[in-house]
């Protein structure tokens, strides 16, 4: 079987770093890395720094990549209002597709990572468990609109595409903090050395509605299979745990792991309360010998107020993929533990 190339768009990310890494450990794969940052982790991979809201630096860095079989788009640039995603975010997918479906004549598959907000989990309570046909809410909504790009680019190539939904990625990245799993753990570990109680910090009703989270490493597992899989081709997918929790049920596991008490819900803005909370941290960075990481690149305290602020269900159906022959689950809670662990034996926190 020919060796397949892969183009990780989004490298340094929590779902691109994991993906670069799951195709080194299964092999028969190489792989070309894309990020403005240099890489923060050993990788075999080939690397490229460029950026893709320039059309020049584009075309000037990717046409050359004559050999590319597969290209995985997983970057995101954040803007202040959800309007003003849309343009940016379409640039980035735009000036990495083109140069490189241009020059790779071999091209069989490209795939776009999205989310569970196209269907408006960020806006309030919506359909559940939302389902992949579902309509998108009141547009603009840049999932929407690279989707339907996709789509249209598509359209009598030889390429196929496929388009993957996960909700709430949690993994390992440094520098990389919307990431409520390091939220947690650095929201605790503060806590903790405050002599605080393992408080849930966002409000009642989120507390107890049923949420759901995705693991990177099943993500990736689910990007190669919808990469590959003929059932697959030109689909869109829901990819979660596959299974749903309440925070309320999680949380006294978590204050048991890191060693503290419970506490009650206290809901208080993190992005306002764990603002001045850097020199503590620098402080506990040398007590504890921890790596270096700037304070403002650990937790993503806005990301955090925005999933402790969902005072209603978030569900989505996930049987299409497994209908389409992908099996792969995790227990949530489990998952958080596992990567506790893994954010100690790192040193990201004591």
């Amino acid at each position: 079987m020919a060796k397949k190339k892969a183009l990780v768009v989004g490298a340094l990310g929590v779902i691109g770093r994991r993906l670069v890494q799951h195709l080194e450990e299964v092999g028969g794969w190489d792989i070309v890395g894309l990020s403005r940052r240099v890489p923060d982790y050993p990788s075999k991979a080939e690397h490229i720094s460029v950026d893709l809201l320039d059309r020049a630096d584009a075309e000037a860095k990717l046409g050359a990549l004559g050999d590319i079989t597969h290209i995985f788009y997983t970057a995101f640039q954040a803007r202040p209002t959800w309007a003003e995603h849309d343009a940016p975010n379409l640039a980035m997918l735009v000036n990495s597709v083109e140069p490189v479906a241009a020059a790779s004549k071999g091209l069989e598959h490209v795939q776009l990572i999205e989310g569970n907000k196209i269907y408006g989990s960020h806006l309030g309570p919506f359909r559940t468990p939302a389902r992949e046909e579902d309509p998108p809410h009141m547009l603009p909504n840049f999932y929407h609109t690279q989707e339907s790009w996709l789509r249209d680019a598509q359209k009598g190539r030889a390429w196929s595409w496929s388009a993957l939904r996960p909700h709430t990625v949690c993994g390992f990245a440094v520098g990389n903090p919307m990431n409520i799993s390091t939220c947690i753990a650095v929201y605790a570990a503060i806590s903790k050395e405050l002599g605080l109680p393992l408080r849930f910090p966002g409000k009642r009703g989120a507390y107890e509605a049923v949420y759901q989270v995705t693991d990177s490493a099943l993500l990736a597992r689910s990007m190669v299979f919808a990469a590959t899989a003929e059932s697959a081709r030109n689909e869109v997918f829901n990819i979660t745990n596959g299974d749903f929790f309440r925070w309320k049920n999680v949380w006294p596991k978590f204050a048991a792991y890191f060693g503290m008490e419970l506490g009650d819900v206290q809901t208080i803005p993190l992005t306002e309360f764990m603002a001045d909370k850097a020199p503590l941290w620098e402080r506990m960075v040398e007590k504890y010998g921890l790596m270096h990481t700037p304070y403002a690149d650990i937790a993503a305290w806005p990301f955090a107020d925005y999933v402790f602020g969902t005072d209603w269900d978030v569900m989505t159906d996930t049987l299409k993929i497994r209908m389409a022959g992908f099996h792969d689950y995790v227990r949530s809670e489990e998952m958080f533990l596992e990567l506790f662990e893994e954010f100690r034996a790192r040193k990201a926190i004591p």
